[in-house]
């Protein structure tokens, strides 16, 4: 028996991939809209959006204002003094209840733990500036530098290790973007030496999390790259300086099939609001990220002006992994105790593969119960384009006869599950595929 499934339309919201909430949660409020470089205001715009939690007086009313689409991701930003508040003391609970509100909505987090910022509300912690000299961060003014005492990144790479030692087996907690001691943990001019201890601790206490660095910092993905799998990041995404001068000989300079093995994400050059009021060519944006395999992307939670909502919506349409279960080949009965073989096309309509090794799972189900097989297909290696799996399910000897459905889900238990963006009926989060005999 061979049956055909048709693709469905339009955007499948899927764990790991498309546009992310910032600072926010799924369907929280979204910033207010914000106009860049406004009279009177010397760059200092964007304080307000950069750490978690929002600072109270922030105004929030961007779902009155614009569109923005769901959000499977959150990407959350914290201080290092929210989290080490006084020397060696660390606030476990602010980092699980940004957790737990991710596993609420439904999200993943994508997490950085900043060692400050660029003004003296976001600066580094208060007990360190007792321990040594510290640059000032006078108000109204964005000071980037950093301590330069080699204390400051010892201290901040203990923190980084108390915060992998005890989350990084949470399966909320999917992708860590890696923090090398600068402002916002994006600059560096430290010795290399202090920065590599500091990416070991990175590699050895987040074994089980995703890791993600800035595409500018080649020497750190080349040295995290060498001993486990990271991911890249492009911030800028928009300005055409970044996206014709500064991308390109960065990413050149990548292994072509890096995609393959960690994710890409990208974040906006201030806001898709603002490209489309500077006239920047949008199409030509996403055609380019779409090119360089990006998985997600950060606009930091605030609303883009609706005629853009089409484009916005292809672009999640091909953004990280697609699965479409195009056709699938089995018997139509099968006796119990025997083997039953199936084969199916499965293909990837995305533009890069999923990074998580979720199990794919077969089920036989009718009204008397089902039973589940789990598979050892590897989803990871479903590349861009079309990919085939066979595989044989052995049938329980004890199975009752009966007609059942033959469904089929990815993940699942503790991990999120995979729609497919296969038009088939469902029966919650199985896909039924079609109905076989066991005699």
């Amino acid at each position: 028996m061979i049956k055909n499934f048709e693709e469905v339309k339009g955007v499948v919201y899927n764990p790991y991939i498309g546009f992310t909430s910032f600072q926010h949660f799924r369907g929280e409020k979204l910033y207010s809209d914000c106009i860049t470089g406004r009279a009177g205001i010397a760059s200092t715009e964007t304080e307000n959006y950069e750490c978690y939690p929002v600072p109270a007086g922030v105004e929030e009313k961007g779902r009155e204002q614009g569109y923005y689409p769901d959000t499977t991701v959150a990407y959350i930003r914290i201080l290092w003094k929210e989290f080490e508040p006084a020397q060696g003391q660390y606030n476990y609970d602010f980092v699980q209840g940004i957790l737990d509100k991710a596993r609420e909505k439904g999200q993943t987090l994508m997490f950085r733990l900043m060692p400050h910022s660029t003004c003296a509300r976001d600066d580094v912690p208060d007990w360190l500036k007792e321990l040594i000299p510290c640059p000032e961060r006078p108000d109204g003014m964005r000071v980037k530098d950093s301590p330069t005492d080699p204390l400051y990144l010892e201290l901040f790479s203990k923190a980084v290790e108390k915060l992998g030692e005890r989350f990084d087996k949470d399966p909320v907690l999917d992708v860590v973007d890696v923090s090398l001691g600068g402002c916002w943990g994006e600059s560096c001019g430290f010795p290399d030496e202090d920065l590599k201890k500091l990416m070991d601790i990175y590699v050895r206490v987040f074994p089980n999390t995703k890791l993600l660095g800035q595409v500018g910092n080649i020497n750190m993905l080349n040295y995290i790259g060498a001993k486990r799998p990271i991911g890249w990041r492009a911030d800028g995404t928009g300005s055409p300086r970044h996206m014709y001068e500064i991308f390109p000989p960065r990413i050149a300079l990548l292994d072509p099939d890096h995609w393959k093995i960690a994710p890409v994400s990208f974040e906006s050059y201030w806001w898709v609001s603002e490209w489309y009021r500077q006239g920047w060519d949008i199409d030509d944006i996403i055609k380019l990220t779409l090119s360089w395999h990006i998985s997600t992307f950060n606009t930091k939670s605030l609303p883009i002006q609706f005629c853009l909502q089409e484009k916005m919506e292809y672009w999640l349409t091909k953004m990280g992994y697609r699965f479409y279960l195009s056709q699938i080949e089995c018997p139509e009965a099968v006796s119990a105790g025997a083997e039953l073989p199936i084969s199916f096309t499965l293909n990837n309509t995305g533009v890069a593969p999923i990074y998580n090794k979720l199990p794919f799972r077969f089920i036989l189900k009718n009204s008397d119960g089902e039973h589940e097989f789990v598979t050892d297909i590897d989803i990871c290696k479903w590349m861009p384009g079309e990919n085939y799996e066979q595989v044989s399910l052995p049938i329980p000897k004890d199975l009752p006869a009966g007609t059942y459905q033959l469904c089929c889900k990815i993940g699942g238990g503790n991990n999120p599950v995979v729609k497919l963006a296969t038009a088939t009926d469902c029966i919650g989060d199985l896909h039924i595929l079609t109905e076989i005999s066991i005699a």
